[in-house]
């Protein structure tokens, strides 16, 4: 049977994911109804701007006292789609003290003050679900919550922010520079004015900070996280990658240590072969393949960002937080039992694809070969071409610890013979 008091929810941002969602509560009412067991009620919208228009909302329902609306003491979920850390943050956390529970989609928010939040959402017995953190309408954090909570995953591998890999599609499938595809992603509303968030690797570092929270059980930050960002990828690294059977994607890579005892989490653009199911996400879509003991390998697909998709991931949230509230009970919360260091950048061991502008000239890969040699950095392979005194060197390494790898380039600059280093790009996902 149906209780017939709905349950109170506010909304906090009214911007391209708080109008959807405020929409799909509006015309799906009696589905959401139907699911949750209650009606559910939009009794106030916190906003900064209360006079321009909001199509489908009741201009009665529109604030700018954020505050005094969490603070009602009659609200059963307060929804935060307003992003940052404050005022975010202490709103949230206002919600628990005055009987709220909270979905949220601020990655950057729990990437950095998650285990506070967790934290006080247990001590006034409230829930805190934020499956569109991640990924938009993918699911994914509620999956390595609870569906593989009976599981040991010890790898995430995937591609989380979908400007950047429209770029780095559009370089690949066009020819074009980065400037070039960055301007296209632009026009077309898939990058920021000021895409640096994006670009330089910011909003995915918090997303694999949370991913690797959640799958390993431990606290991870994004302080934690190294990051690299797309800015140097050129062209000829693309037609690199081709020459090799591979393609370049950003990636956020969240690892288990072979021996159990660390994580590693990072994120930087990477070649991978085009037989890896990663290869194939094309445009602004996100995917992430996650390595599980039991369950084996599991992919996850679909679009990572926008309104509707982000609004799909907070209405789930939104009916889930409302069935527990009706029970009288509360969803999972943060599990960071193994306390797991987060091991340096220095010790990830995985290959290399390195390209150097050489004299052209007798004994300059004896050289080279020398120097990869002394830092204990396997060659799996060599490409070279050249003419007119000067050669490009490209050398493909076996698997060896990133912290050899940079000694490796360090005395590399060093020799006479090598003009330059054009770029570093690590190979993944074999």
């Amino acid at each position: 049977m149906m209780r017939t008091r709905p349950l109170k929810v506010a909304l906090l941002g009214c911007g391209v994911v708080g109008s959807e969602v405020a929409r799909i509560m509006t015309t799906h009412a009696d589905d959401l109804a139907a699911r949750i067991g209650a009606p559910v009620e939009l009794v106030g919208v916190a906003v900064r701007q209360p006079s321009k228009v909001r199509a489908g909302i009741d201009p009665a329902l529109v604030t700018t006292d954020a505050t005094a609306l969490v603070k009602r003491g009659d609200i059963d979920v307060v929804i935060e789609v307003i992003g940052g850390i404050e005022p975010a943050r202490t709103l949230i956390t206002t919600a628990f003290e005055h009987g709220a529970s909270v979905v949220s989609a601020n990655k950057a928010l729990l990437a950095e003050n998650g285990a506070a939040l967790h934290a006080a959402a247990e001590q006034h017995g409230r829930d805190l679900y934020y499956e569109a953190a991640v990924a938009g309408a993918i699911p994914l954090v509620r999956p390595l919550r609870e569906s593989l909570a009976g599981d040991k995953v010890n790898r995430v591998l995937g591609i989380v922010n979908g400007t950047t890999n429209f770029i780095l599609d559009k370089m690949d499938s066009s020819g074009a520079g980065y400037s070039e595809a960055l301007d296209e992603a632009t026009a077309l509303g898939y990058a920021e004015a000021d895409p640096t968030a994006d670009v330089e690797g910011f909003d995915a570092a918090a997303k694999a900070a949370i991913l690797a929270g959640i799958a390993f059980h431990t606290r991870v930050k994004i302080g934690d996280v190294h990051r690299e960002g797309l800015t140097e990828v050129t062209a000829a690294d693309i037609a690199s990658a081709k020459r090799m059977g591979c393609t370049v994607k950003l990636l956020a890579i969240c690892e288990r240590a072979a021996d159990g005892n660390s994580v590693t989490a990072r994120v930087h653009p990477a070649m991978i072969p085009l037989i890896h199911p990663l290869a194939s996400v094309r445009e602004a879509y996100n995917a992430v393949f996650v390595e599980a003991e039991a369950a084996g390998q599991l992919m996850f697909y679909g679009p990572g960002a926008g309104g509707p998709p982000t609004a799909s991931a907070v209405l789930g949230d939104l009916v889930a937080v409302c069935r527990n509230k009706l029970g009288g009970s509360t969803g999972p919360g943060e599990s960071a039992y193994t306390r797991l260091p987060v091991s340096p950048m220095g010790e990830v061991v995985t290959r290399y694809h390195i390209s150097l502008d050489v004299a052209d000239k007798p004994g300059v890969l004896a050289q080279v070969a020398t120097v990869f040699a002394e830092h204990d950095v396997s060659i799996d392979t060599v490409r070279q071409s050249g003419k007119d005194g000067e050669a490009s060197l490209v050398v493909v390494t076996h698997r060896a610890p990133d912290a050899a790898l940079s000694g490796t380039v360090e005395a590399l600059r060093k020799l006479d013979t090598v003009r330059g280093v054009a770029s570093i790009m690590r190979v993944e996902g074999e």
